[in-house]
């Protein structure tokens, strides 16, 4: 993953800055997710790698989905095709929407919990890990059975780690010293 990922990267940028620089952020998202979506239907394999499939057919087929016409997104899905690109629309979408977050100055936090967590719970959350972190977070949850009880947050590389788990790691380290 980590190579395509390496290769989507350009292509996420210049996306990025073809749609600010027009002024267009909202509507090339919604393009990047719906082209996103239909590259990533296991059907469009074959579509995608079709060789009697010429590269401007393919993206004209792909351009097909897009509701509205941008001759620089269309040129942009052209260029993807024309360098067998088009099986990276998920992650240059991923990679786009990560880019407006960032301008946003919004991080995404994953909260684990030993149990599930509500919406209520999540929400009445959010303030105090905006606060710790320093930024706006867009909160994911994830159950993880191992840490027995409490909360553990990740944030990009900084980890604030208040579960049991955590803490008995931590009495266990103390006490070999």
């Amino acid at each position: 993953m980590a190579e395509t990922v390496t290769v989507a990267r350009p292509y996420a940028e210049a996306a990025f800055s073809a749609a600010k620089e027009a002024g267009t952020l909202d509507a090339w998202s919604s393009r990047l997710q719906r082209l996103a979506f239909v590259a990533h239907a296991p059907e469009m394999v074959g579509v995608i790698g079709n060789p009697n499939l010429s590269a401007e057919q393919a993206a004209r087929f792909f351009s097909s989905f897009s509701e509205d016409k941008d001759v620089v997104f269309d040129n942009f899905v052209r260029e993807l095709a024309e360098n067998e690109r088009l099986s990276l629309l998920p992650e240059i979408a991923e990679l786009f929407a990560a880019s407006r977050a960032a301008e946003a100055g919004v991080r995404k936090a994953v909260v684990e919990t030993a149990f599930a967590l509500s919406n209520a719970e999540l929400k009445a959350l959010k303030p105090q890990l905006e606060a710790h972190f320093k930024s706006k977070l867009e909160l994911s949850s994830v159950v993880n059975a191992d840490l027995i009880g409490g909360i553990r947050v990740v944030v990009g590389d900084q980890v604030l780690d208040a579960s049991v788990r955590g803490k008995l790691e931590t009495l266990a380290t103390a006490l070999k010293n």
